[in-house]
């Protein structure tokens, strides 16, 4: 199992699509049907044997740092790498405080997921003044301090994105060591932003089509180079189409292959519900990790929709908490219908390539449920 264990609710940035639009959603409440603790800790509360107690019972148990900004809590994080042996260490962050982090911790992750939205101007349009330097400045420092890992950039899509501009400015400027890129759309993460924005024009005349032309350079790439770029969402989508397989949960793997620990210990499905108390899960106090309640999307439109079994509901908080109405919420459905018909497109194109031996089936997989979305 992977789980997102959340050292702090604390953030030491205020990003335009997160604190921002948080501002602007200030008055907009959830439905009464949701229950939110917001007194929730603000940094871990549980012993530490807790974890280590629960992760035992997990051969393979995966534990990624979250937050809010896991190294904001450096001593909390250090006391479970000393202290807990899960196979597998991961970590989110937005790479600020990397370089405070001691390379004997930073050589333990298997994964690192960093937060960068593209080039400089837009980066620190979205994420404040300076941050793109330094998070530069700290890649470089753990790769020449002996991280190995894989470096996979965190995007973030808003309208001011070009996203085939941004993942080919990522994956190809030579200041970067990314070896894998996913990205998430903030689209229907907030209940009034959708009056503010202009989402359905941008979605058809600029993210969706260059979203079709990244797939056109995915698959161009192998077939010049022989490499499958591990650009996730594309590659998750293509890895189901070759293997034949239908998706009956959520492809995050939220609920049933991956669950959040609070600060509290208590479990839930997804980080983003932090507080929301009537789905919690148990408390690794009291639960098994091989024993947890899976969950799924059912609601409508999900449920009617023709490519559930590929898309899985795209995202529980989501569908849980609905902050865009079904017609606007219609309109990021549309973005992932595009995509899997893009890739699916290009499968008679990839399995040529796979009969020529100039790339293998192998190529195609992945880690599932390492954070990085396959559903934008």
């Amino acid at each position: 199992m992977f789980f997102h264990v959340i050292l702090t609710t604390g953030c030491n940035l205020q990003c335009r699509y997160c604190f921002g639009e948080s501002l602007d959603d200030f008055d907009e409440n959830f439905s009464d049907d949701l229950e939110v603790d917001y007194s929730l800790p603000r940094s871990v509360t549980y012993d530490v044997g807790l974890l280590r107690d629960f992760c035992s019972k997990d051969p393979n148990c995966v534990l990624t740092f979250y937050g809010g900004e896991p190294l904001m809590q450096l001593e909390s994080l250090r006391q479970i790498m000393d202290n807990v042996v899960p196979n597998v260490y991961m970590m989110q962050s937005n790479g600020l405080l990397l370089d405070k982090l001691e390379a004997k911790y930073v050589n333990k992750f298997h994964t690192l997921l960093v937060s960068i939205d593209g080039e400089e101007a837009l980066t620190d349009f979205y994420r404040g003044q300076g941050v793109f330097r330094k998070v530069i400045e700290n890649l470089k420092l753990i790769k020449s301090n002996g991280f190995n890992g894989e470096l996979i950039a965190r995007v973030t899509v808003m309208e001011q994105t070009d996203i085939y501009r941004q993942v080919r400015f990522l994956l190809e400027n030579p200041m970067f060591s990314f070896s894998s890129i996913h990205w998430q759309l903030n689209a229907g993460f907030w209940g009034n932003d959708y009056q503010r924005r202009n989402f359905k024009t941008w979605s058809e005349d600029n993210y969706i089509p260059g979203v079709r032309r990244l797939v056109d350079f995915w698959v161009n790439t192998m077939e010049q180079t022989g490499q499958v770029l591990k650009l996730y969402p594309i590659l998750g989508i293509a890895h189901s189409l070759l293997h034949a397989e239908e998706v009956n949960f959520l492809r995050c793997g939220g609920g049933w292959a991956n669950y959040a620990i609070q600060t509290d210990g208590y479990l839930l499905a997804c980080p983003t519900m932090w507080g929301m108390s009537n789905h919690y899960l148990g408390h690794i106090a009291h639960s098994h990790p091989l024993k947890l309640k899976k969950v799924f999307v059912n609601q409508l439109p999900c449920s009617d929709c023709e490519i559930l079994n590929m898309c899985g509901g795209r995202c529980y908080y989501a569908n849980i908490t609905q902050r865009w109405n079904v017609n606007n919420y219609l309109e990021v459905c549309n973005t992932v219908r595009a995509l899997v018909t893009d890739v699916s497109t290009q499968i008679p194109r990839i399995k040529q390539l796979i009969s020529e031996k100039k790339i293998c089936l192998s190529d195609f997989d992945y880690i599932k449920y390492n954070g990085a979305e396959i559903i934008p």
